[in-house]
């Protein structure tokens, strides 16, 4: 074999590689989409049940709704960073209306306020989901970027890491207090 054809063979594969990383890449990048378009219908989902939750709740604690309705009137950004923060809020607002409406036992008792409640907490388990598979997403996607040598590919074609979803609520961190 010549010279010339092991410079051949070796370009040919170093090419064929190249093509079959930045394939992966928008793989990756189109399954990360998909797994924020899960996320993106939870949301809307859970942003559709509250003002009936808050409606539901009006009556009894008109304080409480009100803090609720603000938080749910802002919009959220188009960066990672303001749609966590976002969420976050309108999750500690949740939080604070179900503490509030155990103070009413004629709401705790309400037919609607139970089923707005089980289906509020039906979304949150699928943007839980959601959330995780996005997460698993951008991992492998992130990871393949920091790894050589597909991160010469990535940096080269633009590929750039991605964000995690994550919604902070500090109640969600605290260890459960166990008494005997």
């Amino acid at each position: 074999m010549s010279t010339l054809t092991v410079i051949l063979i070796v370009a040919g594969i170093v090419v064929l590689y190249g093509i079959y990383v930045y394939n992966r890449f928008v793989k990756d990048r189109n399954t990360i989409d998909e797994a924020w378009s899960g996320i993106d219908v939870q949301l809307k989902r859970r942003h559709n049940l509250i003002p009936n939750l808050v409606q539901t709740v009006k009556g009894y604690a008109k304080h409480e709704a009100g803090v609720l309705e603000k938080v749910t009137a802002q919009r959220t950004g188009n960066k990672m960073s303001d749609i966590n923060q976002h969420e976050t809020e309108i999750s500690k607002g949740l939080i604070n209306l179900f503490a509030v409406a155990e103070a009413y036992p004629d709401l705790k008792a309400s037919e609607n306020f139970a089923d707005l409640q089980k289906q509020l907490s039906e979304i949150e388990n699928q943007i839980q989901l959601a959330r995780r598979y996005y997460n698993g997403s951008v991992r492998v996607y992130n990871t393949r970027v920091q790894s050589f040598p597909s991160n010469i590919i990535a940096s080269y074609f633009q590929f750039t890491e991605r964000e995690f979803f994550e919604i902070e609520v500090a109640a969600e961190r605290k260890l459960p207090e166990v008494t005997f």
